[in-house]
């Protein structure tokens, strides 16, 4: 029987070597692999059928080490506050919103250099809240959701196990320009597999990311390749990775934010419209809000503890407003008579597909529940509809009017 354990990474090398014929075991493979600059041969696995692991899981801690990681986090590089933020109003709506419903689809933050876009986008990390996740699975499962469940958790449901439950805060996964497919996708756990005989798959990012964000600095640079995975996951909601015999499949349904700067190329058409909301930010032009800006971040260069200190009570009441908005989401309600009038826009402005009109409605009553409504009004619409529908128009390269405004104009139009 001849067979291969090895990775599509180019760290490793992995050739099978022949056995010798006085070997009587079928299932066990030698084989030569380098791994930097050493070289190791002769290596006997037994291989064994029909079984992987799932390595990198997340278990159930012990008070130790519950808190060494807050040790740890305390000792990590402050992050600047959400509440600190100056301006950008635009930017920062559009984030909340998608945190509070992530079924928005993310937001796209396009502007000038040295705007605050990543900085906002990481500051955002505080006020994320606690989900319920299934302990010792790898893509944090959704217990009470059978779409954000890995196969085994799903399995255990089905067959009536109870699952250890705990809560965890919303992850933010970076994905770096330079990051290769394998630990994006996923790939398979060399070193186990060649002390253990398992063949074991190592989660990457999309599985961390899973009910989690997915931010992307500089999207407009990322590789097409790296574009082509994010488009497959983001339209199916799944991962499916294929790595050395093992198929395997899981939820990877995140919020996905990018941020650039226009100048530096476009983005990919099909990319942009996978984005549920697009943000402008310019460069601020007021002098005193400048000298403002460079002052606060000053102190909190000189003494970032201490900066964060001062914003504790906003950062909280923000916390506190995402939480409730999130818990009265379900109970907003939107009129027809509203839901028409934001088709017939979309109609109107030729939008291709009907993602305009789901986002808008969507964001529309994430709104709402931000300010503690249960029922949409017009000005929550008129808010959002620029950013959801700004960048699925049709670009004209003679038309010198921002997208954003021919959309409000349409919006005045049909509503009044």
């Amino acid at each position: 029987m001849a067979g291969v354990i090895g990775t599509s990474s180019p760290a490793f090398l992995a050739s099978p070597r022949p056995l010798s014929s006085q070997s009587s075991k079928p299932s066990i493979h030698s084989f030569s692999f380098t791994s930097g600059r050493k070289l190791y041969r002769g290596i006997r696995v037994p291989i064994k059928k029909g079984r992987f692991a799932i390595t990198n899981v997340a278990t159930e801690m012990t008070p130790a080490q519950t808190q060494a990681q807050k040790v740890a986090k305390e000792s990590q590089r402050p992050v600047y506050p959400f509440a600190a933020i100056v301006g950008q109003d635009e930017m920062k709506l559009c984030l909340l919103l998608n945190v509070i419903d992530p079924k928005i689809g993310g937001v796209m933050i396009m502007g000038d250099r040295g705007t605050g876009k990543s900085t906002t986008v990481r500051s955002l990390v505080d006020l994320l809240p606690e989900i319920k996740v299934v302990v010792g699975d790898p893509f944090n499962s959704d217990p009470e959701d059978p779409e954000s469940m890995g196969a085994e958790v799903r399995d255990k449901l089905i067959q009536g196990e109870e699952l250890p439950l705990t809560t965890t805060k919303i992850n933010m996964v970076d994905l770096p320009l330079g990051a290769t497919e394998d630990r994006v996708c996923g790939t398979i756990d060399i070193e186990k597999a060649l002390t253990e005989g398992v063949k074991a798959f190592e989660p990457g990012l999309l599985a961390k990311a899973n009910r989690g964000i997915l931010y992307v600095d500089e999207v407009n640079l990322l590789d097409d390749h790296l574009v082509d995975v994010l488009l497959d996951s983001a339209a199916s909601g799944w991962n499916t990775v294929e790595r050395e015999g093992i198929s395997i499949s899981h939820p990877a349904r995140f919020i996905l934010i990018g941020s650039g700067n226009p100048e530096e190329g476009e983005l990919r058409p099909q990319l942009l419209d996978r984005f549920g909301m697009h943000a402008q930010v310019g460069t601020v032009r007021d002098a005193e809000l400048r000298v403002k800006i460079v002052e606060e971040r000053a102190r909190f260069d000189q003494n970032p503890k201490e900066f964060r200190v001062t914003y504790l009570e906003e950062q909280d009441k923000l916390t506190q407003q995402i939480t409730s908005a999130r818990a009265s989401l379900s109970s907003v309600q939107i009129d027809r008579e509203l839901r028409v009038k934001i088709s017939k826009v979309c109609a109107e402005l030729n939008v291709d597909g009907l993602r305009g009109d789901i986002v808008t409605n969507r964001a529309a009553k994430a709104l709402a529940a931000l300010k503690g409504r249960d029922q949409v009004q017009p000005e929550d619409i008129a808010t959002v509809i620029p950013n959801c529908l700004r960048h699925r128009l049709r670009k004209d390269p003679l038309e010198s009017i921002d997208s954003g405004v021919l959309v409000i104009e349409k919006f005045y139009e049909v509503f009044t």
